[in-house]
């Protein structure tokens, strides 16, 4: 953006008891004072430097300006910073933060990577590089816990959860999907919990063809990921749960094989439903006296024609009451080889499963990791890539801050609260001084997070 642009102002004459002038003209400034914190994140990490070892630079030497670790920065550290599209690589071209975050000198540094740059770094992608991509990102995330947690942890639970991203173009994969009822690529997202703790940690973001399966590329990932998990963690207990449309005999012998706890949702049918029937009239009654939903937990075993053997179900049998609606059977079912009561398995495992939807809008809306508007399949598989790894920082951010008020703070909140403070940059011969405003709401927390990124008090 052109000088001559940052420098317009406005006056509003009556606007206050006295004329207000406002001007653009506050050189070596930037809005993205917090921004900081990233960095000090991803050096915990190793995250940015771990992705750009996994790409190929094809580009003559003597027409390149900005390196593969450079680019792969400034989109993951704009992505964080809310800066979702190759679009706005204009806007930050300049910013004296933005080129801090890549080793520039703040005021005369470089200018970042144009818009084009970009684009064209992201379609240059291939399969392969992607590939190793991926394995990074899981990597890095399993070793930064293995180091936070002595490598000891009781229990490790892997959840895969399917979502859906709607295409309106014309972009490669991009399918009509019966179930969600229009044009979409259908990612995977995936995620590790630690022991009982409140958060789940993103390791995986898989976009995948409109048509795909639940189960599509699930057992390739369960397999990476525990034989790592086994190795950062020899004396946990792994334990996998997956909602409905993962219940085939391909996953679930899979999970046998391995020796590991799992808890699977099954879709309902008729041998199912006959197995619930005599506790469900118990809780009809029971409905019918109370005027509430009730619901009871049995268990029954079961084999299906493609099964091997028979294995446990756990089911819910439920009737559910809405106000002045006729009552309602709701059975739920779930398999697995876990020896606890049917309440434990259904109510304290599988619906805690339930707490990754906030993760996947976290994903969704605070880092819009569904923009795959690139015609290229692969090129929108590295956009998603790109934005698990600023999901990864932010996650770090997150846990830093877990003695403060923003120990659960959604992805938006950490950025408006904690990334976005207005700086004035300032430069000597020694040493560089971020100005950041003393009236600033959060500076309290925002000194105490970055003490525990490292940080000395002065």
């Amino acid at each position: 953006m052109s000088d001559c642009s940052t420098k317009q102002g406005v006056l509003f004459e009556s606007l206050f008891a006295k004329p207000l002038l406002a001007s653009f003209d506050q050189s070596h400034s930037s809005s993205e004072g917090g921004a900081i914190l990233l960095k000090a994140c991803d050096r915990r990490l190793g995250l940015l430097a771990a992705i750009a070892s996994c790409l190929r630079d094809t580009r003559s030497p003597e027409k390149t300006r900005h390196s593969l670790r450079e680019l792969v920065e400034q989109r993951v550290y704009g992505m964080a910073c809310g800066y979702e599209d190759c679009n706005d690589a204009a806007r930050l071209s300049r910013d004296p933060i933005q080129r801090l975050l890549l080793r520039r000198d703040p005021i005369e540094g470089e200018a970042l990577a144009s818009q084009p740059t970009l684009s064209r770094f992201e379609n240059a992608m291939d399969a392969r590089s992607l590939l190793r991509l991926g394995h990074a990102i899981a990597e890095r995330v399993i070793e930064r816990h293995r180091r936070r947690l002595g490598g000891r942890a009781r229990r490790i639970t892997i959840d895969l959860d399917p979502t859906d991203d709607p295409t309106h173009g014309g972009q490669q994969l991009a399918l009509f999907n019966g179930y969600y009822g229009r044009w979409c690529y259908v990612p995977l997202a995936c995620f590790l919990q630690f022991d009982d703790e409140a958060d789940q940690y993103l390791f995986a973001y898989v976009l995948r063809p409109g048509d795909a399966p639940a189960t599509q590329g699930a057992v390739g990932i369960l397999r990476r990921v525990i034989r790592r998990l086994r190795k950062a963690f020899p004396r946990a207990v792994i334990r996998v749960r997956l909602d409905g449309g993962f219940a085939t005999p391909e996953v679930l012998d899979f999970l046998d094989g391995q020796g590991v706890e799992y808890v699977v949702a099954m879709a309902k049918n008729a041998v199912l439903k006959e197995a619930a029937e005599p506790l469900l009239a118990q809780v009809r009654r029971l409905s019918e006296e109370s005027g509430e939903s009730e619901r009871l937990y049995g268990e029954c075993r079961y084999e299906a024609g493609s099964w091997d053997g028979e294995r446990r179900v756990v089911f819910k049998a439920e009737v559910v009451r809405h106000g002045g609606r006729e009552a309602k059977d709701n059975p739920r079912f779930v398999v697995t080889n876990l020896r606890t009561s049917p309440r434990h398995v259904y109510e304290d495992v599988y619906c805690q499963r339930a707490v990754i939807e906030n993760r996947i809008k976290e994903l969704l809306h605070g880092l819009h990791i569904d923009r795959t508007s690139c015609t290229r399949f692969f090129a929108n598989q590295f956009r998603v890539l790109l934005a698990t790894a600023a999901y990864v920082l932010l996650q770090e951010l997150r846990l830093k801050a877990r003695h403060t008020g923003f120990a659960h703070a959604q992805v938006n909140t950490l950025r408006e609260r904690l990334l976005k403070m207005a700086v004035w940059v300032e430069r000597s011969t020694r040493r560089l001084v971020l100005h950041l405003p003393r009236s600033a709401p959060w500076r309290s927390e925002w000194c105490r997070i970055a003490r525990a990124l490292g940080a000395v008090p002065v």
